[in-house]
């Protein structure tokens, strides 16, 4: 199977980490790319940084890389491959998915190496 292609996107993004019970805010939805996660222990949201949200922890400065697609759900490896590409790399990654596609976000100061070492090891990255 060829390796897969991955398309920096232009925001930058926020990961908030809000209480389980607290209220999704409205702007949220205003967004043109957002993730939102909940469990029983707290609600997590991803947004660009041009989205305000008051949250009880956030952490700022996370670029995506977009797995381009679609990807069948069948398909297997392929968040587990780039991800060890990442992990060797020394890279942190906060990863979520969508039906047809993973994004892969990395620290600003961290997206040239990610970019570096992924088409090190045969990916195309389109920044």
């Amino acid at each position: 199977m060829p390796k897969q292609t991955l398309q920096v996107l232009s925001d930058h993004f926020v990961i908030h980490s809000l209480p389980s019970d607290a209220v999704i805010p409205q702007a949220v939805f205003s967004a043109t790319v957002y993730f939102i996660g909940k469990t029983q222990d707290e609600l997590s949201i991803v947004v660009p940084d041009n989205i305000a949200i008051q949250s009880e922890d956030s952490d700022r400065d996370w670029r995506a890389l977009e797995v381009l697609g679609p990807l069948n759900l069948s398909m297997v490896g392929i968040m587990a491959q780039i991800g060890s590409v990442l992990a060797a790399a020394k890279i942190s990654i906060f990863v979520v998915s969508t039906f047809e596609t993973d994004f892969f976000l990395v620290k600003e100061h961290d997206l040239t190496n990610a970019t570096k070492a992924l088409s090190k090891n045969g990916y195309k990255v389109m920044v």
